[in-house]
């Protein structure tokens, strides 16, 4: 049963969507996605470190507990036009927390100004300045929510096909899989989808692939060759429409040989581990116990 948090949190969700009317405004929503960061306080505890890989900005974000020879390279949110380091530095604080790693986040290029292959880049070029500046690949994870996960997915791919030492594991959270937006949860989950509309997402999608194909396997992921991709991770929420985008990508990599394991979690949205519920929590602790574990493999 759901908790009484996230039901407030669905509800405030729910009413904000309701609001939104007219055609899409691309600062109002980066100003929203900004806001709505605000509803959770950074524990006092957490070190916030700012620098620039390759020109990038990024920050080291870690609790007490954390490793500093591990690294979780983690790639934020947004849908590629919006998302920051503001936006997601709580989260990936816990991140750190419950994994007991350093987490590195980027800012990231974003559309429209930068469309595709722009992110990619930029993400490809944080994994290899890990590995340039000392970093073991068996010591480093890589993830990312929703358009992250989708990212991370396309890191994973662009890092494989050009012979570079993978990481040891990759964490997605509800990844945007199919920018074309064919997944029958796009229909099933419409209604009870309390933040996400099939309309909007599949309108972003073109302001971030520009003149290329929205089957390219690079952005969207579900199409790609998926063999030899290290263990994956994959939450999503029952009531996203972006549900088929993980089940079928899970499906797709377990098929080619991949590890993977999959976890859809009852009554939850959208990227629901960014909100301050029991059940992010939840969600929070088994990330945690999970990279630990697969660490422990590949480092024994």
């Amino acid at each position: 049963m759901a908790s009484q948090e996230s039901l407030l949190i669905r509800q405030f969700l729910k009413q904000s969507t309701t609001k939104q009317t007219g055609e899409f405004n691309l600062e109002k929503a980066r100003q929203g996605l900004e806001k709505l960061s605000g509803l959770s306080q950074l524990d006092s505890d957490i070190t916030v470190e700012k620098l620039l890989v390759e020109g990038i900005p990024a920050e080291w974000v870690f609790a007490p507990n954390a490793e500093s020879d591990k690294v979780f390279l983690y790639l934020h949110g947004g849908a590629y036009i919006m998302g920051s380091l503001n936006t997601h530095r709580n989260l990936v604080a816990k991140l750190s927390r419950s994994t007991g790693m350093r987490v590195l986040v980027i800012d990231y290029r974003l559309a429209p100004e930068q469309p595709f292959p722009a992110a990619v880049e930029d993400a490809v070029c944080a994994y290899r300045w890990l590995l340039s500046s000392g970093f073991a690949h068996e010591k480093i994870v890589i993830g990312g929510d929703s358009a992250g996960g989708g990212l991370t997915l396309a890191a994973l791919l662009s890092l494989k096909d050009s012979g570079t030492k993978l990481p040891a594991t990759a964490i997605l959270l509800s990844p945007w899989t199919d920018l074309e937006g064919t997944g029958e949860s796009m229909v099933t989950r419409k209604e009870l989808d309390p933040w996400l509309s099939p309309d909007s997402t599949r309108a972003v999608s073109a302001m971030y692939s520009g003149e290329h194909d929205l089957h390219h396997p690079l952005i969207s992921p579900i199409y790609s060759e998926l063999a030899d991709l290290p263990p994956l991770l994959i939450h999503v929420g029952n009531d996203e429409i972006l549900l088929d985008d993980s089940i079928r990508l899970a499906e797709r990599a377990r098929n080619a040989g991949v590890e993977v394991t999959l976890k859809v979690w009852d009554d939850m949205w959208h990227v629901f581990h960014t909100f301050p519920i029991p059940e992010a929590k939840q969600a929070i602790d088994e990330i945690g116990e999970y990279v630990i574990g697969e660490l422990e493999k590949v480092n024994f």
